[in-house]
């Protein structure tokens, strides 16, 4: 099925853990990705480094494709720089097994940090990680003057998989109309200046994402 989709406020609705990327209706595992130092592509954009932002340390299986170049607009760019850190602290915790990690805490409150911990526990209530790799594209982004913004984009999951932990099994499936997922996320910059995502909410099978 999806990785991330069942996320947050859609995730509360599909809590079945949806598999991994390209679109199976089958088991029990949930499915993400993500990686960061070890042989995946560098982000497309970065984060300020002077916030204390956290290190995200992921393996050499995982892979990111961000088709998010920058704007030209300060605010948009940093939108999408914590957007992007944002994923990938989901995936670290994950990998980790560890439903509570400081990281994706880091970029996750309220509502969705509580959505995002009970996603993650999935994963570890099944013993699964995830492998392969991820493409997110054709963000869309907001920002107001309140301090708020609005984040839109897609994932492509077709060459992602979930991985049971005590058996080494991947589950591979086939790239259907659900492994295109599009993500709508509230976000508040905080006192630190960091981008933090308050909602999410993702659809698999989108007509804008699909090819």
């Amino acid at each position: 099925m999806n990785r991330r989709t069942a996320f947050l406020t859609t995730l509360a609705v599909t809590t079945a853990l949806t598999l991994t990327a390209c679109g199976n209706d089958d088991t029990d595992a949930p499915a993400k990705g993500s990686d960061k130092a070890t042989g995946v592509e560098a982000p497309t954009l970065s984060a300020p480094a002077s916030s204390g932002r956290p290190e995200i340390e992921l393996p050499g299986d995982l892979s990111y494709t961000f088709d998010w170049p920058k704007t030209g607009d300060k605010e948009k760019d940093a939108v999408l720089a914590d957007g992007e850190q944002s994923i990938k602290a989901v995936d670290q915790a994950i990998v980790k097994q560890n439903a509570l990690d400081s990281a994706y805490l880091y970029y996750y409150e309220g509502e969705a940090a509580a959505e995002t911990q009970k996603f993650v526990q999935d994963y570890v209530d099944h013993k699964a990680a995830i492998t392969g790799s991820y493409r997110f594209y054709a963000p869309e982004v907001n920002v107001k003057q309140d301090g708020t913004a609005s984040l839109s984009y897609c994932e492509d999951q077709g060459k992602a998989f979930v991985k049971y932990l005590e058996t080494n099994e991947i589950k591979k499936t086939e790239v259907t109309a659900k492994s295109y997922v599009i993500y709508h996320t509230s976000l508040k910059r905080n006192d630190k200046g960091v981008w933090v995502i308050q909602k999410i909410a993702s659809q698999s099978g989108s007509a804008k994402c699909r090819p």
